[in-house]
């Protein structure tokens, strides 16, 4: 269905069409990943934080957490220490530099992206309409947006 159609509104041209489309998408995924996210009682940036950290495989800095999330604007140890409370993430005082702390996936971390790993095919479903080569230009022209020509 077209953007047109789903919101009933009419654009003055193709550049406001396009950010309109782009928020209107953003929300609709949201909406559907939020779904997934509820269901095991976690937050986006908690989900995001934990993958960082099983795909570290070792202790990272809150530091590094924050370099790689996708959300800059977290409160990286704030959401660490939610983590901790929920069981799903341990800190200690880095063994080489005592101001720093390590943060680390716990067992029960582990166990909750296992659980939620089933859903990634749920999720590629969603750009189930776009081949393999449509999909590709739609990443390059989303790095163009943000400006960056990797």
């Amino acid at each position: 269905m077209s953007i047109e159609k789903d919101i009933s509104s009419r654009f003055r041209n193709d550049y406001q069409k396009a950010g309109v489309n782009l928020i209107f998408t953003y929300n609709w995924m949201n909406e559907k990943m939020k779904a997934i996210f509820d269901r095991h009682d976690i937050t986006p940036q908690q989900f995001n934080i934990l993958r960082i950290l099983r795909g570290a495989g070792k202790p990272i800095s809150t530091l590094q957490i924050r370099q790689r999330m996708l959300d800059k604007m977290s409160d990286t140890s704030r959401i660490v220490d939610r983590l901790i409370l929920k069981g799903l993430a341990t800190k200690a005082v880095c063994p080489k530099d005592k101001r720093l702390v390590d943060v680390s996936i716990s067992p029960q971390g582990l166990e909750l992206l296992q659980k939620m790993d089933v859903y990634e095919t749920d999720i590629d479903a969603i750009f189930g309409n776009l081949s393999e080569a449509e999909t590709k230009t739609f990443n390059s022209l989303l790095d163009k947006i943000r400006g960056s020509n990797d």
